[in-house]
Formats: structure tokens, C-alpha cells, sequence
């Protein structure tokens, strides 16, 4: 009796963070990365899960455009920072002025969330994204004491590209007291959720 060989579509990181590319090897998943250009501009009146979700949707569709033909899994994520309390994410701080802003009020003493959607593309069906939501408590810092910090970290640049101006698992990793939710999410990929979503896809 002949047996059917399913060959299950090559996981393709439309991406071109690092972080998210370290998670995915550490689950031990083969992946080609394949980065795309997509307007990340906020939409007045948008929530930051939506526009998470959209910005992350944008990226999966030009890579899927891109690649048209080929037998491929499309993952595009993107992650954005935002206090609990407003309605507009904080986005990648500009310059090193918009940087010192977003960091002062990360350790006003307010907590904030990380979301990081997930979107996968594949031409035969569609597929549910993940969407997480973490919180992150950071040290409150006097104004000397924020003055002391700041200097330092914008010297050394870490806060470029990076949404809120930190990334968790770098040298903002002293400011962070505790989180409720998931790790991952605040690196940029909420791995367990996506290895859930793509055991089902490929099952």
C-alpha cells in the first residue's frame, strides 16, 4: 500500500528582528527570514491591540504577495507598548529625546502593557492570529535618579527600533520589577501560543 507523504508548507519570519528569530530556534522550528517594508504608522482613534494586529497583517500580506507561488507559511508579528490608561501606543521613539519621554513615563510609577500580535498566512485557509497582552511593572524612579539612568542607556542606543524605547531582555532588564503574562510576548513573539497555533495548522 502506497502511504501519502504530506509535506507541511516551509515556515517563513517575515521579520527581520533577531528576537523573534532566537525564539523560534530555540523551539528548535527550521525557518527562512524574509523582512518587508510596511508603514507602522498609528491610525488616529485605532486601540494599540488593533493596530498591533493590523500593522502585524500588513507585513504577513506583502510577504505572502512576495512569495507568491511557493508552498509557504507566512508569520508576521509586530509588538507595541501603551499605557493602561491611553488609547495610543507609544510606538519607536524617533530620536533620543522621544526615548527619554517614553522611558520617564514607563517608571512614573504606572504600569503598562506589551501586545504582540501574530498573523500567519497561507494561501489554502485562513488562520487565527495570536494576540497577547502582557503587563509590566517598573521601578519607580525619582527625577535624580532617572537622570542617572537615562544618560547611560541612550549613550549606549539600545532604545532604537525598539517599541516604548526598551527591549526587556537588554539593559532596560533592571528597570522591570514584574510582569503578569507572557515573557516572550514582551520580547516580541509569544512563543508558546504560536507553537500551539502551529502545531494545529500543521497537525
Amino acid at each position: 500500500m502506497d502511504v501519502e507523504v504530506v509535506t507541511r508548507p516551509a515556515l517563513v519570519l517575515a521579520s527581520a528582528s533577531p528576537r523573534r528569530a532566537d525564539l523560534l530556534r530555540s523551539a528548535g522550528l527550521e525557518f527562512r527570514v524574509h523582512p518587508v517594508d510596511c508603514d507602522e504608522r498609528w491610525h488616529v482613534g485605532e486601540t494599540p491591540i488593533a493596530y498591533a494586529q493590523r500593522v502585524a497583517t500588513n507585513k504577513a500580506a506583502i510577504a505572502s504577495e512576495q512569495l507568491v507561488g511557493q508552498e509557504v507559511l507566512v508569520l508576521a508579528a509586530d509588538t507595541t507598548v501603551w499605557l493602561h490608561d491611553d488609547r495610543e501606543p507609544l510606538g519607536k521613539p524617533a530620536d533620543p529625546a522621544q526615548a527619554r519621554a517614553m522611558l520617564r513615563a514607563l517608571t512614573s510609577g504606572r504600569p503598562h502593557r506589551v501586545t504582540t500580535a501574530c498573523v500567519f498566512i497561507r494561501p489554502s485557509e485562513p488562520i487565527e492570529p495570536v494576540i497577547e497582552t502582557a503587563e509590566v511593572h517598573m521601578r519607580t524612579f525619582s527625577e535624580p535618579a532617572f537622570e542617572h539612568f537615562i544618560g547611560p542607556y541612550l549613550a549606549a542606543g539600545e532604545w532604537t527600533d525598539k517599541a516604548g524605547g526598551y527591549a526587556i531582555q537588554g539593559l532596560a532588564a533592571g528597570l522591570v520589577e514584574r510582569i503578569v503574562g507572557s515573557y516572550t510576548t514582551i520580547v516580541g513573539l509569544p512563543l508558546a501560543q504560536v507553537l500551539v497555533r502551529l502545531d494545529e495548522v500543521w497537525s
